[in-house]
């Protein structure tokens, strides 16, 4: 009998194992993957998060990795300055906001567990494929999960007193408890990601925000702190460029590996240039020395519930949101922390501590993904672009007091803050 089994070793996942572990419970995670491996580009962990992390140990290796984000600014595609505002420990938390590669990150997790909860408590090349109510004797709650062994092509099941659906955008958790729900929703902005190895630029700890993804945003930020002691950057770059919708089918696949093509992204941002940062030569030399991602933005519409019995749903499998708000991986380190704490606190009870963890996270984690589709800080950026289009002298000119202000507001209900 395992007691409770994580379905994906991705951010959340491998959180929810340090967390139940340290609470006492035992887990086990499996990932289809056959292995896994620091895959992705940068990823925000927020104070909030951040704090959470720390607190399970992890501060040392975050510190020593990560880039501790010192502000955000905000510029029109011409580089005059909109709007800024000090960031993490500047901004006055206890916790820094940190800016790092996604696979690091992971591989920070997947350290932690592996060390503590010991090298088979993340079984690879095992596929979540359903699960259905236990047979009776084996324990209240119980269930019975079949797993599929990718390599062998087998299917073989377990006994579990709890599920935890941690996969993802697709995840088969999630299609189990809520069946044709059908593809994600895209908004009809198409993304191109790209890390490269670069001079620092803006102050060396700058979040740039530059355009309007009315037409075309770009989003930079180094995510190294290694580079960062050799006197260079590693940056991470976000291109968004808006579409028409003619339906949710336009956007194609979702595939967070997909290459992408300088040659569609680039004239979307020829002659660019925020500070000392030359866009188009940030963007070539990403893809002379490395690769190019493209995907659409997508999220789905929030759930009336997330599970039932001993089955939950946590991170990107309960609420996909869009990736403009920093938000979508803290909320799954806080999903994570939370259905940690509400099970201890439940007792031997794990289908109360799982209804527990719902309620008190159903509501904040879908007002989040809510803020981040409304994007209400786009919405002052595109007044921007359209009242300014060839640029601005003083951005007073431009905005009120009250649009200028509104874009702390904005960030902070996108953020959860």
């Amino acid at each position: 009998m395992i007691d409770v089994l994580v379905a994906g070793a991705g951010i959340g996942g491998l959180t929810t194992a340090l967390s139940l572990h340290a609470a006492g419970i035992g887990v086990r995670v499996v990932d289809a993957v056959d292995e896994l491996r620091p895959v992705g580009v940068g990823i925000n962990l927020l104070p909030h998060a951040v704090r959470e992390l720390t607190e399970l140990g992890l501060g040392a290796e975050l510190a020593a990795t990560a880039v501790p984000t010192a502000e955000a600014n905000h510029f029109d595609r011409h580089g005059n300055h909109i709007w800024g505002q000090p960031l993490g420990l500047a901004l006055g938390h206890p916790y820094p906001q940190y800016s790092l590669h996604r696979g690091a990150l992971q591989l920070i997790l997947l350290d932690a567990v592996r060390d503590r909860l010991g090298e088979n408590a993340v079984q690879t090349g095992t596929a979540f494929v359903r699960f259905a109510e236990g047979a009776e004797g084996e324990g209240s709650g119980a269930l019975r999960v079949t797993l599929r062994d990718v390599w062998r092509g087998r299917e073989f099941t377990v006994p579990v007193r709890a599920l935890v659906g941690a996969d993802g955008l697709y995840s088969g958790v999630r299609a189990r408890l809520h069946p044709g729900e059908g593809p994600p929703l895209w908004n009809g902005i198409r993304m191109w990601r790209g890390v490269s190895e670069w001079q620092p630029v803006l102050g060396g700890r700058t979040m740039a925000v530059a355009g309007s993804n009315a037409s075309a945003k770009l989003v930079v930020y180094p995510i190294s702190r290694e580079a960062e002691t050799r006197g260079r950057a590693l940056l991470n770059w976000v291109a968004e460029v808006r579409f028409p919708v003619h339906h949710h089918g336009a956007a194609g696949p979702v595939d967070w590996n997909r290459s992408g093509r300088l040659s569609d992204v680039l004239p979307h941002f020829a002659g660019w240039r925020i500070g000392d940062l030359d866009v188009p030569a940030l963007l070539a030399a990403t893809s002379s020395t490395g690769r190019i991602l493209e995907y659409p933005m997508v999220d789905r519409d929030p759930l009336p519930w997330w599970g039932r019995g001993a089955v939950t749903l946590l991170g990107d499998a309960a609420h996909p949101m869009y990736p403009v708000g920093s938000s979508g991986g803290s909320e799954a380190v806080l999903d994570a922390r939370v259905l940690a704490r509400c099970m201890a606190l439940a007792g031997v009870d794990r289908v109360k501590g799982l209804r527990a963890y719902e309620a008190e996270r159903w509501g904040p984690a879908n007002a989040v993904a809510l803020a981040n589709r409304a994007m209400p800080v786009d919405a002052v950026l595109r007044a921007v672009a359209e009242r300014a289009p060839e640029g601005f002298a003083r951005v007073e000119d431009v905005l009120t007091g009250e649009e200028l202000a509104g874009l702390g507001e904005g960030y902070r209900r996108m953020r959860g803050m």
